[in-house]
């Protein structure tokens, strides 16, 4: 496979290997699948660019810099999704489309309806996309083959799921599906919340957003969780839907009731045992990987487990 031109390459400049946003899915235990041959799969779409006409682009990127388009440290598997996309404000298309128009209607002495107007929109776009600027991005996902484990960094359910169809495309098969699990995250939330009591290896935190069935929300933001106030809330019939918590001293996070992970950090002693073990670039990314890796996974492991175990899969 011929090695990725630089400006592709440059999509991963000053890359860090601690995700801040986890979407999860859920593949088969001991998935049989190789990092070789998923690296041969993917390369059948990868980011080409945008052509001049082209709004958008992606495709796979290398997460390293080896030309890899699968980067595997101990059996954990790291991809990268590049996007390119133009910069054109509709705002800036009806415009020059406006001024098109004028033009016409003075040169012909005639007005311009919405149909031809639209026309002209459509080719107005046309003739200013390849002066558009470019915005680059990257989405990075982790694959545990292992456990089972298929989890996307992104804050956005909508680039999750981009990310996910475009593996479905590259790949011959992908058994993945949305974790679900036997308690509804806002059902336990609520409950941990209401009794002041956080499941084992778990502290509740400070962050709060509460909702009703008729969509009225209150948020706390560095507040404290005791005291009549919010439990008044929850008695008036509101759930919560988004809480921070940490586990085990060592990573805090945000749930929501969509079994989102947003806000991920990873607290200073899992960082001062990244730093002290090198300082070799190359060295220290994989050994981020590892220990980014392990922990998440005992950290969801827990989190199934406080939400009532992993429900089983439908057909």
């Amino acid at each position: 496979m011929p090695p990725f031109p630089p400006i592709i390459r440059g999509f991963l400049a000053g890359t860090t290997m601690w995700f801040r946003n986890l979407q999860l899915y859920r593949l088969p235990a001991q998935w049989a699948a190789d990092p070789t041959r998923l690296a041969e799969q993917l390369a059948r779409l990868p980011l080409q660019g945008c052509a001049a006409t082209d709004p958008r682009s992606l495709g796979w990127v290398a997460p390293r810099d080896d030309d890899s388009l699968v980067h595997s440290v101990n059996r954990q598997w790291l991809l990268a999704l590049g996007v390119e996309e133009k910069l054109l404000p509709a705002s800036i298309v009806k415009r020059f489309a406006s001024d098109r128009a004028k033009e016409i209607e003075e040169a012909e002495g005639r007005r311009v309806g919405r149909r031809e107007l639209r026309e002209i929109q459509e080719a107005m776009t046309l003739e200013l996309l390849p002066r558009a600027f470019i915005r680059r991005r990257t989405s990075f996902s982790w694959i545990d083959p292992v456990n089972g484990w298929l989890v996307i960094d992104s804050a956005s359910p909508a680039k999750g799921e981009e990310f996910l169809e475009h593996l479905r495309k590259s790949l011959d098969a992908l058994p993945a599906r949305l974790l679900k699990v036997n308690r509804s995250p806002a059902a336990a939330m609520t409950a941990w919340v209401a009794g002041g009591e956080a499941p084992s290896g778990f502290t509740l935190d400070q962050d709060l957003e509460l909702r009703s069935s008729e969509k009225a929300s209150v948020r706390y933001v560095n507040h404290s969780l005791e005291g009549d106030e919010i439990r008044q809330h929850i008695a008036a019939g509101k759930v919560v839907t988004r809480l921070a918590m940490t586990w085990n001293d060592r990573i805090s996070f945000l749930l929501n009731d969509q079994l989102q992970i947003k806000r991920l950090a990873f607290l200073d002693l899992l960082q001062e045992q990244s730093e002290n073990q090198t300082e070799n670039a190359d060295e220290r990314f994989d050994i981020d990987f590892t220990l980014m890796t392990g922990e998440v996974a005992r950290l969801l492991d827990d989190l199934i487990a406080a939400l009532g175990g992993e429900a089983p899969a439908t057909t």
